[in-house]
């Protein structure tokens, strides 16, 4: 059974480069990235990462637990790092 990550801010320096590793531990990875004028996914395409297959990027904003909510039941994560 493949496992589930959700990481909030994948956009972000931590976030991608843990993104990466899991991915190559075989993860189904889940990012979330915030809701801004011009979305930077530069360093997860830097990467290599942001056309995986095991990669799904979810907009979320942390500050709206009726969507942190709804972000959390629709991926199903076994795994939350942020």
């Amino acid at each position: 059974m493949t496992k589930k990550a959700l990481i909030a801010g994948i956009t972000g320096q931590d976030g991608a480069y843990l993104a990466e590793y899991l991915l190559a531990k075989g993860y189904h990875v889940y990012g979330s990235y915030r809701r801004v004028s011009s979305v930077n996914f530069w360093r997860i395409k830097t990467l290599g990462i942001f056309d995986n297959p095991m990669l799904s990027l979810i907009e979320l904003d942390l500050t709206d637990p009726g969507n942190c909510i709804h972000c959390i039941q629709a991926c199903m994560p076994d795994e939350i790092y942020n």
